[in-house]
């Protein structure tokens, strides 16, 4: 049974609403099931940050709403503050400039 668009789409912004940051990922932070999961898991652990990992490789209607929201084709891609950033290609050069860590505070106080 194929759930519809708007149900998917309203569990992705719920998981985004309640973890200030969310990163949909192949595997989990736990059970990576790609090097950039790893990668990305490293990146946030690196920077203090708590991350929360939604396996997309079990959810494929999910996967497909999130390229589709995000108009971003690869995995992973994090939210942080309910705002789409896409993955650490574009997080490293901001956390070099300083531009992430206050990002990532104001999330988690929200």
């Amino acid at each position: 049974m194929t759930t519809s668009t708007a149900t998917v789409q309203a569990r992705i912004e719920q998981l985004i609403a309640e973890n200030p940051i969310m990163i949909f990922s192949k595997g989990t932070d736990m059970v990576p099931r790609c090097g950039f999961t790893m990668e990305t898991k490293t990146f946030f652990e690196n920077l203090g940050a708590k991350a929360t990992f939604f396996d997309v490789l079990e959810d494929h209607e999910m996967r497909q709403a999130l390229s589709e929201m995000t108009d971003w084709p690869t995995l992973p891609k994090v939210f942080i503050g309910g705002k789409f950033y896409g993955d650490t290609d574009i997080l490293a050069p901001m956390a070099e400039k300083g531009e992430l860590q206050p990002l990532i505070e104001a999330a988690v106080k929200a």
